[in-house]
């Protein structure tokens, strides 16, 4: 029997495995966010005794993992409807809406309470924003309202390095918001090149993706425009002090081929060019990050 939540009762288990639970966690996700908010950590000035900054890292991962878990919870009816989600824990049956939203709440409290007494209370506050953004301003108010979600909702996928950094020196500073706008402004690009080719499942949804309310070449434009801003995003850590030229010479390489790959996407309108953005845009932000570790290292401050 099915019901407005598009979850098929009638063979809904009593008892979901605990791998349902940590599929609600959007791990794939988080990985990358936790890459980066350790990448904050380690390339802050200053340090951290190892088993406050392992505490650190484990309390971004369940924050990040107890957002995603809450946007199951709440965008269980079209995660029903889209091909790409229609497996998902809530959606198949797995685990029930209730089970999934207390456990998503609990994860996301737990997650700030350890880090303010255990780190510091500004990390805490950061990861507590990061939280209360992705449920609050981008799940609930923007998605479904607008195409510039992903724009303005982005901002909490961007805290991660801002949390990190803060565990460390216990403040934000211009170095830190770098990193913030890195990712921010990353990810418009980003996510239009998985909507560019997904578009159906957003219309079929009813989410307002720009691709669905503008179209595909407004769209294609748009990952142009925000392409060519991380060429000078990405070399603000140098600019700032915060990395030397290995970072510069790496992120201006890989910037000048992002761009490439939204210029491929512009002119050839194939979905191909579009899925291969998406891949890359994925590896672009990783190698970003990884190039920010290498370089202190190799300039002799770790």
């Amino acid at each position: 029997m099915a019901t407005d939540t598009g979850i098929n009762t009638a063979t809904a288990p009593l008892s979901a495995a605990p791998a349902d639970f940590f599929a609600l966690l959007k791990p794939r996700v988080m990985s990358l966010v936790v890459f980066t908010g350790a990448v904050g950590m380690l390339v802050a000035p200053g340090s951290l005794h190892p088993v406050l900054a392992v505490v650190a890292v484990l309390c971004i991962a369940v924050g990040a993992g107890a957002s995603g878990c809450i946007n199951m919870w709440y965008e269980r009816d079209v995660d029903a409807i889209m091909q790409r989600t229609r497996h998902r824990p809530i959606p198949s049956g797995r685990v029930e809406p209730q089970s999934a939203l207390e456990f998503g709440v609990a994860l996301a409290v737990a997650s700030v309470m350890v880090m303010g007494l255990a780190v510091n209370w500004a990390a805490a506050g950061l990861l507590a924003l990061a939280i209360v953004f992705y449920v609050f301003v981008y799940t609930i108010w923007l998605k479904r309202r607008t195409p510039q979600n992903i724009v303005i909702g982005g901002a909490s996928g961007a805290f991660p390095p801002m949390i990190g950094w803060a565990a460390v020196v216990g403040d934000v500073t211009l170095a830190s918001i770098a990193l913030f706008a890195i990712i921010f402004f990353w990810t418009p690009p980003h996510f239009w090149s998985l909507a560019l080719y997904r578009s159906g499942d957003y219309e079929a949804a009813g989410i307002p993706m720009l691709p669905v309310v503008a179209g595909h070449e407004t769209t294609r434009r748009h990952i142009l425009f925000y392409s060519l801003l991380m060429l000078p995003l990405s070399l603000a850590p140098w600019f700032l002090g915060a990395s030397g030229l290995l970072y510069a010479a790496g992120a201006a390489v890989l910037s000048v081929i992002f761009v490439g790959g939204a210029v491929r996407v512009l002119q050839t309108k194939s979905e191909t060019a579009a899925r291969w953005m998406f891949k890359y845009s994925i590896l672009y932000l990783a190698l970003l990050f990884a190039l920010l570790i290498a370089d202190k290292a190799v300039t002799g401050f770790l």
